[in-house]
């Protein structure tokens, strides 16, 4: 079915960099009316600024942490207040927690990681699809990722916060079936945005990253507003990922394969043992140092 974003209200998280914020500046050149949210404010406002000064409406401005229980429900009160109805949802917002899981295991940087990727989005969902589904129309667009096919070493607890949210989107498609509500699922790969500094901590990641060309930020959110314009159920980029998601016991027994020789061969392998860390804009230390420094456009060497 063909959609217009144009006067639509838009609630999307996780806007203020990489695919969120391109996706933002793409939304409201289409003329969508605009609700930004993210825990660093100056960088929502500079985002605002910048839309308004190429000549889009400037977007409402919603601080807000989704790592922490009830704030998704915040989130969409002042959304609604805002925008007057949310016609379309995007949950792109992202956080989580790298570990080995026997290190992991519940801990509450785990517990934190499926707050902001899995149960912040169903909050959203849960209040913002009911008017959805009165009026007859509606968009619900929920980011995952690859890396609940393709995980490794130390990113366990994180794929598994996505792949949790892909089943609930899948089924939630199911659900909405005849509504008018349209539901679509984003399962970006390697894409060159800040989280790519944090990835590359991780020891041997080399041998999984190095099958993939690294996408672009803007050409994601580019096919996001594509798909969800022409009705799409999906969207996988890198578009090479898609032969892992259609082939997941290949890509996985791949995998296995790279992760026993890195096991072997890379030095530091074992520097992960018993290494939990916080990841995402407002993770711990090193992993916020490796962001800026890959913003900062040193960390591709």
């Amino acid at each position: 079915m063909a959609f217009t974003v144009t006067g639509k209200g838009v609630l999307l998280t996780g806007a203020s960099s990489g695919i969120g914020r391109e996706l933002a500046k793409q939304l409201a050149e289409r003329g969508a009316r605009l609700a930004v949210v993210a825990r660093r404010r100056p960088r929502l406002e500079s985002l605002a600024e910048e839309i308004e000064a190429a000549g889009g409406a400037r977007p409402a401005v919603i601080e807000a942490d989704l790592s922490a229980r009830g704030a998704a429900r915040e989130v969409a009160s002042a959304a609604l207040e805002e925008l007057g109805e949310v016609e379309v949802l995007i949950n792109n917002a992202g956080g989580g927690v790298g570990g080995r899981i026997a290190a992991v295991g519940d801990r509450e940087e785990a517990r934190e990681a499926f707050e902001v990727n899995h149960w912040s989005p169903l909050a959203l969902v849960q209040a913002l699809e009911p008017p959805m589904r009165e009026r007859g129309s509606g968009a619900i667009v929920n980011v995952t990722s690859m890396g609940q096919i393709t995980t490794w070493p130390g990113f366990g607890a994180y794929a598994a916060t996505k792949a949790a949210l892909s089943v609930a989107t899948e089924t939630l498609a199911m659900e909405m079936s005849g509504t008018g509500v349209h539901v679509m699922e984003v399962l970006p790969g390697p894409v060159d945005t800040a989280v790519q500094g944090e990835t590359r901590l991780a020891p041997g990641i080399e041998r999984m990253l190095g099958r993939m060309p690294l996408g672009d930020a803007t050409t994601m959110a580019s096919r996001i507003v594509t798909g969800l314009e022409r009705g799409k159920r999906r969207v996988i980029y890198p578009r090479l990922a898609t032969v892992a998601y259609l082939l997941p016991p290949l890509a996985r027994r791949d995998l296995r394969r790279r992760a026993s020789q890195a096991a072997r061969e890379v030095e530091g392998w074992d520097a992960m043992e018993g290494l939990v860390v916080r990841t995402g804009s407002q993770g711990d230390e090193i992993n916020r140092y490796a962001r800026e420094q890959w913003e900062a456009g040193r960390g591709r060497g």
